[in-house]
Order: structure tokens, then sequence, then C-alpha cells
């Protein structure tokens, strides 16, 4: 019995790590998608790649400074996993921004839909993870939501479907290591993200400046950076920090899907502070694509959450002590399975 009670204030504590982890990457995404809004369309700085390059650098030197402080112990990781999963979720960021100037933005939020579906695929295939017809119902009706909320139209071209196929299995891949490494390793996000981040930083930071001038002409240093850019260049990396680490954080909590869906909450919620803030264009066809994605995203929390709960009954009544690495999304959707099992513009940039 005290051992149930014991496990039972675990899980609760468990859950409200959880929510206020999804709280903050909710509130960091918003945020600085607005911020970079403005940055990029009323101050005229296009360089999204360049951005996130000094995005990741500000949160190396964030979290180096807090490891100074002794804010978190840092745990050794091997070098090679890190080299390459920072390098892989760096090419990531990359290959989102060049799918985005190659493609209409329609095709790039098909893009990103996609990324849910491969997800499951991948996490079927090579995890042996297990997601019920209603978690596979309740992704559906989340991407049809968001679907006709943001999808314009539908323009491709050969060169930009490729890129967005490499941009989904390679967002993909990262986002299942994210969990993967901090779940198998016993390493936190922050433990990860400290480690991984000047390798992302590095790649985009030397392919950033091509990267953005093939895509908009516009060379980033010979750029007038006013005081008001400079201001809010710094206010977006300031807000990146907490993007970055809340995205390991609710991929480490939860899982690759987990993010993605909490991701298509974030766009529905941009597009609805786009027009109540901005006075951006909006349709009825707008609203009942966010109400349908809303109403997806609460079937998929539910059904998770419902999984959640009878498997821990289920473990409860045969006396098993096994601690789960799941919560719901309000928890985590890893329900009937394993204990073994997640990285607008693309994601903002961040």
């Amino acid at each position: 019995v005290e051992k149930r009670v014991r496990r039972m204030g675990e899980m609760k504590s468990m859950q409200m790590g959880v929510i206020g982890a999804l709280f903050l990457s909710v509130a960091s995404s918003v945020s600085i998608v607005i911020c970079n809004k403005a940055l990029m369309t009323n101050l005229g700085f296009p360089f999204a790649t360049t951005l996130t390059s000094w995005h990741l650098m500000v949160t190396y030197c964030t979290l180096h400074v807090a490891y100074k402080l002794n804010f978190f112990e840092n745990k050794p990781i091997d070098m090679r996993t890190v080299v390459l999963f920072g390098l892989l979720n760096g090419i990531s960021i990359g290959l989102l921004n060049l799918s985005l100037g190659f493609n209409s933005i329609g095709f790039y939020q098909m893009t990103k839909l996609a990324i849910i579906p491969f997800t499951v695929l991948l996490e079927t295939l090579f995890l042996n993870k297990k997601f019920s017809q209603k978690i596979k119902f309740s992704l559906f009706l989340l991407l049809v939501g968001v679907g006709i909320a943001s999808i314009t139209d539908l323009q491709l071209n050969f060169v930009g479907s490729v890129l967005s196929l490499l941009a989904i299995a390679t967002t993909c891949v990262g986002q299942i290591l994210t969990n993967t490494i901090q779940k198998r390793l016993n390493v936190t996000s922050t433990q990860l993200l400290y480690q991984s981040a000047p390798f992302q930083a590095a790649i985009l930071f030397v392919s950033g400046p091509f990267v953005d001038k093939y895509l908009t002409s516009l060379n980033v240093f010979s750029f007038h950076y006013s005081p008001i850019v400079v201001g809010f260049i710094t206010l977006s990396c300031l807000i990146a920090v907490s993007v970055n680490f809340s995205t390991f954080l609710v991929i480490g909590k939860t899982s690759p899907v987990t993010y993605q869906v909490l991701g298509h909450l974030k766009t529905c919620l941009v597009l609805a502070f786009g027009y109540t803030l901005l006075h951006d264009p909006f349709t009825p066809r707008n609203i009942a694509g966010i109400l349908i994605a809303v109403l997806g995203m609460l079937l998929y929390s539910y059904f998770c959450s419902v999984a959640s709960k009878s498997k821990q009954a289920s473990s409860d009544s045969t006396f098993l002590g096994k601690d789960r690495d799941t919560t719901p999304l309000l928890g985590q959707e890893k329900e009937n399975h394993h204990e073994s099992k997640k990285l607008d513009k693309h994601s903002s940039p961040v």
C-alpha cells in the first residue's frame, strides 16, 4: 500500500511537470512567432536560418552560465552520439527553411503535417510502439483541422518535394532520438541540449548565410542593423532559450508525436493571435479548421489519459511496482506499449 501511495505521488508530480513543460512550450513558441513575424515582416529581416544559429548560440551560452552557477550537473554523453545528434537537428532546421523557400506556403504546411504520420510509422516499425485506433483517429482529426485552417495552395515542384521529404525524415528521426537518448542514457533535457546546441549552432552558423542568400538574394552581413532591429533580434534570441529548452523538455517527458500535436495547437494559436493582435485575414474556414484541430487534440489527450490510467490500474491490481516513463498529453500517448521509447516558420525559427 505504501509503495502504491508513493507511486501515485510520483505520477502526480510527473503530470504537473508535464503540464508545466507544455505550458512553457506553448507560451514561448507563440511569443517567438509573433516576435519573428514583426522582425521579418515589419522590419524586413528575412534571414531565418542565420537567426536560428544565433538562437542556438545564445541558448548554449545561457546554459553554460547556468552550469557554471551550478543550476544543473553536466552528465558526459558519448561524443559521437552528441555530434551526430546535433548535426542532424541542425540539418533538419536548414532543410525545413529550404523547403519553405522552394515550396508554396500550402505545401510547406503539408510537409509539417506529414511529420506526425511519418513519426508514428517510424516508431511502429523500429521501436515496436503501438497506437490504438482511437489515437490514430484523433490524430487524423487534428491533421484535418490544421490543414483546413492553414493550407491555402498546393503548388509543388521536384526540388521542393525532395527537400520536403528530407526535412520530414530528418525532423522525425531527430525528435525520436531526442526522446530515446534522454530515456536510454538517463540524461535530462538540459544536459542533452547543453551538449548538442554547439553542434547545431555551428552547422547553421556556417550554412545559414549561404542558405539565406539563396532564398532571399540578400546578404546578412550587408543588412542595415538599426537599433530596433537589434532589439528585436535580441528579444528573439532570449525567447528562443525558453523555446529550445521547453522543446527538449516536452519531448523528453512525453514523446515525438505528442510534441507534434502540441506544435499544431501552437499553429492554431498563432492564427488566432494573428487575427486578434495583428489583424490578419481570417475566414470561417480558419475558424472551422481551428475548432476541428482543437477537438482532435482534446480527443488525443483524453484517449492517452484513459489508456495510461487503464495501464496503471492493471499494474496496481497485480502489485507491479515497475515504473513507467509515460504520462498522457497532459500526459502522453504511449498507451498499450513499451516503457522504452521528441525536435512556424519551422517552428519558428528556433
